[in-house]
């Protein structure tokens, strides 16, 4: 959703492979690509700040520094290791009861992006809890943004609005507003919320203008407004590329059938799992040779995932489990799993989809139930009912 992408926050992010589950079928296959090119000066004084981070691990300033950059990385990019950066960064007070804020702060970002949302929203909590003048202004709309957007995942929908309303105490009230109408398109006020967010694109300041105008794609979407939603996705794409936009934007072609775009678009973007489970799906629409390598390094990943005990990737293994492996009993079940932990639309429509697929009545009943109670309106979803 959108709000987890501007918290900060990417739950598509793939799933590492785990070194020695995976035993390559020839001696030619390749296992990784090491760098071909010098570090850029980013790169460099990265390293340098994780070193001298790691030299005092008790200095906060350098820890959050270090945590905050692997965060946005993982943002950008989708992958799950700059979590584990982050962690590692924060290790000195990751099991203390009470850190500092600002360590808090990124520990609830980074269990809200492991999808571990309990542990996550007591540390959120707790943050909202605290004086104004524990955090800096920009740390508190972090807090509370991050609150929202898990309790809105979660279908926590009442508390997920007061934290929205609690957005408006930070110096830019309007993305109290755009926290709203999102939470707002999902509660029955579709229509109304889409004029209110296009008022609103006219408003935000560039920096968050990208959150706007990615809420006003979702939305379209899930209106049934498939140009325009793809128009505001391209314009975002050339912006600033990020994992996020290009598999929501991926995931509108699929729908299309245009999967010559989605390997064009996500050429390049392997190492991201729920990127590469969207190249093997585009990969099958047009029987594409290389699909056989794509499918079975998603097989390997997912392995490796259920290894570690690792439950972010539900979600995309159920998807990989319906469409590519046509199992639709096993991706119930993986669908099921997953909808009791996280309730966003995509979530809905892998369960609605494996449910149908294995023969099974009562998913779709329970989904037109929980639609109806919360106002939901998704085209996508109405026509799996």
């Amino acid at each position: 959703m959108a709000l987890a992408w501007a918290a900060g926050c990417m739950l598509l992010g793939g799933v590492a492979q785990a070194a020695g589950l995976w035993v390559p079928a020839r001696d030619n296959e390749v296992v990784e690509v090491l760098r071909e090119r010098s570090l850029t000066a980013q790169e460099k004084a990265w390293r340098a700040l994780r070193a001298q981070a790691r030299a005092q691990p008790g200095d906060v300033t350098l820890a959050v520094a270090v945590a905050s950059q692997a965060i946005q990385w993982s943002r950008q990019d989708g992958d799950p290791r700059w979590l584990g950066q982050a962690q590692a960064a924060l290790g000195h007070w990751w099991t203390q009861a009470t850190p500092p804020p600002e360590v808090r702060l990124l520990r609830a970002t980074v269990l809200q992006s492991t999808h571990d949302f309990d542990a996550a929203l007591r540390d959120l909590r707790a943050l909202a809890q605290l004086p104004a003048s524990a955090l800096v202004p920009a740390q508190r709309a972090q807090a509370w943004l991050t609150l929202a957007s898990v309790l809105q995942v979660t279908a926590q929908y009442d508390e997920a609005q007061r934290a929205c309303e609690a957005l408006a105490q930070v110096p830019s009230p309007w993305l109290s507003q755009a926290c709203s109408l999102e939470l707002r398109s999902h509660r029955g006020e579709a229509d109304t919320a889409q004029r209110g967010l296009t008022q609103l694109a006219q408003q935000a300041p560039r920096e968050w203008s990208g959150l706007v105008q990615l809420i006003r794609a979702e939305l379209a979407e899930r209106l049934g407004q498939t140009d325009q939603a793809a128009l505001l996705y391209q314009a975002l794409l050339l912006r600033q590329s990020d994992a996020y936009t290009e598999g929501a934007y991926a995931d509108l072609l699929l729908d299309q059938g245009r999967a010559s775009e989605v390997l064009a678009l996500l050429k390049g973007r392997e190492r991201n799992d729920a990127l590469l489970l969207r190249l093997a799906e585009a990969g099958a629409m047009v029987n594409d040779p290389a699909n056989a390598q794509r499918v079975a390094a998603l097989r390997a990943r997912f392995a490796a995932a259920r290894e570690r005990g690792d439950s972010v990737h539900r979600r995309e293994e159920a998807r990989f489990t319906l469409r590519l492996l046509r199992q639709p009993a096993q991706a119930l079940q993986l669908a099921q799993r997953n909808w009791a932990v996280q309730k966003e639309p995509a979530d809905a429509r892998i369960l609605l989809e494996a449910a149908r697929a294995a023969g099974v009545a009562q998913p779709a009943a329970d989904m037109r139930a929980f639609m109806q109670r919360w106002g939901w309106s998704d085209r996508r979803l109405e026509v799996l009912l």
